[in-house]
């Protein structure tokens, strides 16, 4: 399982890309989409919402289970991926690329963000 490079992860298995115009994108990690199995229902934050890092933002409900969206970091969505929510298997298919969830404008600097290397060493126990 190769998580890239150029993105940052949370303990919650959520990944964050770069930062461009104050506007960053959020979905979750290859390992996470594996542990809860075939994802069958994404309810993902409204545009306008406003989300805190850390809190609950939305759920994935897989055959498996039911999980907690928390968001990141603190801000607003300018974006929800309606893809996923039309075809939620794409948090399994494809987490990097078209099963993200939502894009955030950011109101801050995002903490406690794991690199790559960091992420795979938490994820490996």
């Amino acid at each position: 399982m190769s998580n890239p490079q150029q993105l940052r992860y949370t303990k919650e298995h959520e990944w964050l890309s770069a930062v461009e115009d104050g506007v960053a994108t959020v979905g979750i990690t290859e390992f996470a989409a594996n542990a809860l199995g075939d994802v069958v229902y994404a309810q993902l934050p409204a545009v306008g919402d406003t989300v805190t890092a850390g809190e609950s933002c939305g759920e994935l409900e897989s055959t498996k289970s039911v999980s907690d969206l928390y968001a990141p970091v603190t801000g607003e969505i300018v974006e929800a991926n309606q893809d996923v929510v039309d075809d939620p298997s794409l948090v399994n298919t494809a987490p990097f690329e078209g099963g993200w969830l939502f894009k955030v404008r950011l109101a801050g600097e995002p903490e406690d963000l794991l690199t790559a290397d960091e992420y795979a060493a938490f994820t490996a126990g």
